[in-house]
């Protein structure tokens, strides 16, 4: 997830590895990522990941336990696997979801479910579930914002938007879609500091 980028640039900055002016690049299966500090937040300039008109498996759908407004589904990738987006009716639903993670293990897709959000300062609000990957929910996802810049951009006329990752953990995303293209930005803080004695 584009999310651990992020924090490895933190690592790298805040250690004294990279000097904090100088961005961070990282060789990935989609080309080079760049994450750069500016001011307060950490930015990432990614590409953006269309979502397109689709029809999620009714074991799916039952799995999450809604009744979708949209759903809309990404490009396959390297392995032939995909995500589905599924836009359900509120912020409380998306808050509420406890899926049946051994249904969607199942499915060779991730799961991104939005709404848009009531809380102040934030557009939508986001969970993301990807069991078939060993992952039931990740806190705070990267590549999802690729795909959620773009669909709510067009949803409610924006290029910039703020949403909230509505893990247990939770997390701020800033997105701004630009083109093809979409700025990624967040916090990143150190939990943990350890040693190694040799």
């Amino acid at each position: 997830m584009r999310t651990r980028a992020l924090a490895s640039a933190h690592v790298l900055w805040e250690t004294g590895w990279l000097d904090v002016q100088t961005p961070a690049r990282f060789n990935t299966r989609s080309g080079t990522l760049v994450a750069e500090h500016r001011a307060d937040v950490i930015e990432l300039d990614l590409p953006a990941i269309p979502v397109t008109d689709s029809k999620a498996p009714a074991p799916v759908i039952a799995a999450l336990g809604v009744r979708p407004v949209y759903v809309g589904e990404t490009p396959k990738r390297d392995l032939e696997d995909h995500d589905l987006l599924v836009h359900v009716d509120s912020e409380t639903i998306v808050r509420g979801l406890t899926p049946d993670f051994d249904i969607l293990r199942q499915h060779h897709v991730g799961v991104i479910v939005t709404a848009r959000a009531t809380m102040p300062g934030v557009h939508f609000v986001s969970r993301y579930f990807a069991p078939w990957w060993g992952i039931d929910e990740d806190p705070v996802t990267g590549v999802a914002h690729c795909s959620l810049a773009g669909y709510w951009a067009r949803r409610l006329g924006r290029q910039a938007l703020v949403g909230f990752q509505a893990s247990r953990r939770g997390g701020v995303v800033h997105t701004c879609v630009t083109g093809d293209r979409v700025r990624v930005s967040g916090r990143a803080v150190t939990v943990v500091r350890g040693w190694l004695a040799c």
